[in-house]
C-alpha cells in the first residue's frame, strides 16, 4: 500500500475550507483503491495520511476535480503552508488495547 502525507499550517481565511473537507472527505471514500485516513494535530498545524492500494489510485484521486479545486483554494486561501509527500508502506504494524 502507498500513504499520502500532507502536513499543513492553517492560514487565517478559512472561508469555504469546512464545506470543502467534508465533501472531499465523503468524495474520496467512494473511490477504488482508498483504504482510509488518519489525523492528528492542534488544528492549527496537521498532519493528514491517506492510504491506497497503488500509485494508479493515487492519481486518480489527484486528477478528480473536486480534488484539484480544493487544491487550488488550499493555496491560494488556507494554507499558510504544506508539505505533500507520497511514501510506500513496507510494513505495517499496529497494537490496540481494549480498555
Amino acid at each position: 500500500m502507498y500513504a499520502v502525507i500532507f502536513i499543513y499550517e492553517i492560514g487565517a481565511n478559512l472561508e469555504g475550507y469546512a464545506e470543502m473537507d467534508k465533501l472531499t472527505l465523503e468524495l474520496v471514500s467512494t473511490l477504488p483503491g482508498y483504504l482510509g485516513f488518519q489525523k492528528a494535530g492542534d488544528g492549527k498545524n496537521n498532519i493528514f495520511i491517506s492510504y491506497w492500494e497503488s500509485l494508479e489510485h493515487i492519481d486518480a484521486w489527484r486528477k478528480d476535480p473536486v480534488h484539484k479545486k480544493a487544491k487550488v483554494e488550499g493555496a491560494n486561501k488556507w494554507y499558510k503552508r504544506y508539505i505533500s509527500q507520497i511514501c510506500k508502506v513496507e510494513q505495517s504494524h499496529e497494537m490496540k488495547k481494549e480498555q
